[in-house]
């Protein structure tokens, strides 16, 4: 979807049209003006399937999660930190790929890791470096880009990371080339606030951007972002990439579309501002 100012908005379609079955919300996404999608699972469904649902609804998959772990096991979010659990985490990747590469997927995001008891954050984190390294090479003739997010300590006590500085880090420890970062405004306002200045500053690694609106993770205008800013610093730094609606609608999906008009409206540039 293209919003008034030109940005692209896709739906996340774990947390969008939850009013209808997950196989449905495909043609809602496309009724209500969407041309692509993202959502974090799509392992219990086959990827030749995903794939028609796709076709049939017109839609581009943008993004999709590598597969974790049972929720409440040590992998539950991710083995990329784990140390001992290098082939958990090379078969979960490289099914993350083959879904990716199926389903048409521009970007994977290799979740971080809760870091265990009893090991420390240097440990997990070098651990997770060398991963990642390894995922890189399985990932360089896919035309896939692997990405990392940081979470907010209050929604995800104990993952490995935990600020744009560490998830920025990786990126540069790899040398930037198919690995990028997914910012997820909400997460880095509710953990370092800033936000402007966050977004500025990671701008050249971003390769995928989530919105919610703090403090309840609804839809933009919601909460206490000035969306109309965030969004004049992406199209003044001239984003093309995507930009995820991750958020928890407050009244229903497409009532709450009215956001993308009144916060996404035509941008109040420097330059205009100025005149």
């Amino acid at each position: 979807m293209h919003a008034p100012n030109g940005l692209r908005f896709d739906a996340n379609l774990k947390w969008l049209f939850t009013e209808v079955p997950f196989e449905e919300r495909f043609d809602a996404a496309s009724a209500a003006g969407f041309t692509a999608v993202e959502y974090a699972d799509p392992y219990p469904y086959p990827a030749a399937r995903l794939r028609r649902r796709l076709t049939d609804a017109g839609l581009h998959q943008v993004l999709i999660n590598a597969p974790v772990g049972e929720p409440g096991s040590p992998e539950r979010a991710g083995a990329a930190c784990l140390p001992g659990r290098t082939d958990r985490f090379r078969s979960d990747l490289q099914r993350g790929l083959d879904y990716a590469v199926e389903l048409g997927c521009d970007v994977l995001h290799v979740l971080g890791g809760i870091r265990p008891d009893g090991i420390s954050h240097d440990r997990a984190f070098a651990t997770f470096v060398t991963n990642l390294a390894w995922a890189v090479d399985q990932a360089r003739d896919t035309g896939i880009c692997l990405v990392l997010e940081a979470q907010n300590s209050r929604d995800a006590p104990g993952y490995l990371l935990d600020t744009q500085a560490r998830a920025a880090a990786v990126v540069e420890a790899l040398g930037g080339n198919g690995i990028g970062l997914l910012l997820d405004l909400y997460h880095v306002q509710v953990q370092e606030g800033d936000l402007i200045s966050a977004l500025r500053e990671q701008l050249p690694r971003i390769r995928h951007v989530q919105i919610a609106d703090p403090p309840d993770r609804t839809e933009p205008g919601s909460g206490e972002i000035a969306w109309p800013r965030v969004f004049d610093t992406l199209l003044d730094a001239s984003y093309q990439g995507w930009i995820g609606c991750e958020y928890r609608p407050a009244d229903g999906t497409v009532n709450g579309l009215s956001w993308l008009a009144e916060q996404a409206a035509a941008p109040a540039t420097a330059a205009e501002a100025a005149r």
